[in-house]
């Protein structure tokens, strides 16, 4: 009776051991994730043309990020929208992060005659870090590099103008 006893208390007392740690695991994992208001995350990837590439490179712009895929059917409706605001502001920097590089992301992007920066986030590294869960995901990062807006699906042109004008207020 008393081994039962020892046996149930330690089982119990790791379980609560367990949870605390899965606490304090999820706890850190929220702090360190982008949200409204606090710093980019910083990171450097491999362009089309094998060029490497920093998102601060672009301190002193506005800039959107964008997560995106070739497999992913509104990530091909949001493309041409940004390259059409792309086309339209000089004075914005898109940056589209794909997390498929494993496919022809090359003949893609000439297919639908893309022209803004596409890089490559082999490694799911950059994916990861921004803790995107679903795509399109779109970050829209002021001069500073703060995180002004963020958007968890397609987006129209105007849809993008919009949440620029809102960082200019």
């Amino acid at each position: 009776m008393f081994n039962k006893i020892v046996c149930l208390s330690l089982i119990l007392s790791l379980l609560i051991i367990a949870t605390g740690f899965q606490e304090k695991i999820i706890h850190a994992a929220l702090r360190n994730e982008p949200s409204i208001g606090s710093n980019a995350p910083d990171f450097e990837l491999t362009n089309l043309f094998g060029e490497k590439v920093k998102l601060s490179d672009y301190r002193g712009k506005k800039v959107i990020l964008n997560f995106w895929a070739t497999w992913c059917p509104p990530c091909r409706v949001e493309m041409p929208e940004m390259q059409k605001f792309s086309d339209e502001n000089d004075d914005v920097v898109i940056l589209a992060v794909n997390i498929d590089p494993q496919f022809e992301v090359r003949s893609y992007v000439q297919k639908m005659n893309i022209h803004f920066p596409i890089l490559l986030d082999e490694k799911d590294i950059v994916n990861e870090l921004y803790q995107v869960l679903t795509i399109p995901t779109t970050f829209f990062i002021d001069e500073k590099g703060v995180i002004k807006q963020m958007h968890y699906s397609a987006m129209t042109k105007e849809m993008m103008k919009e949440y620029i004008d809102k960082m200019e207020k």
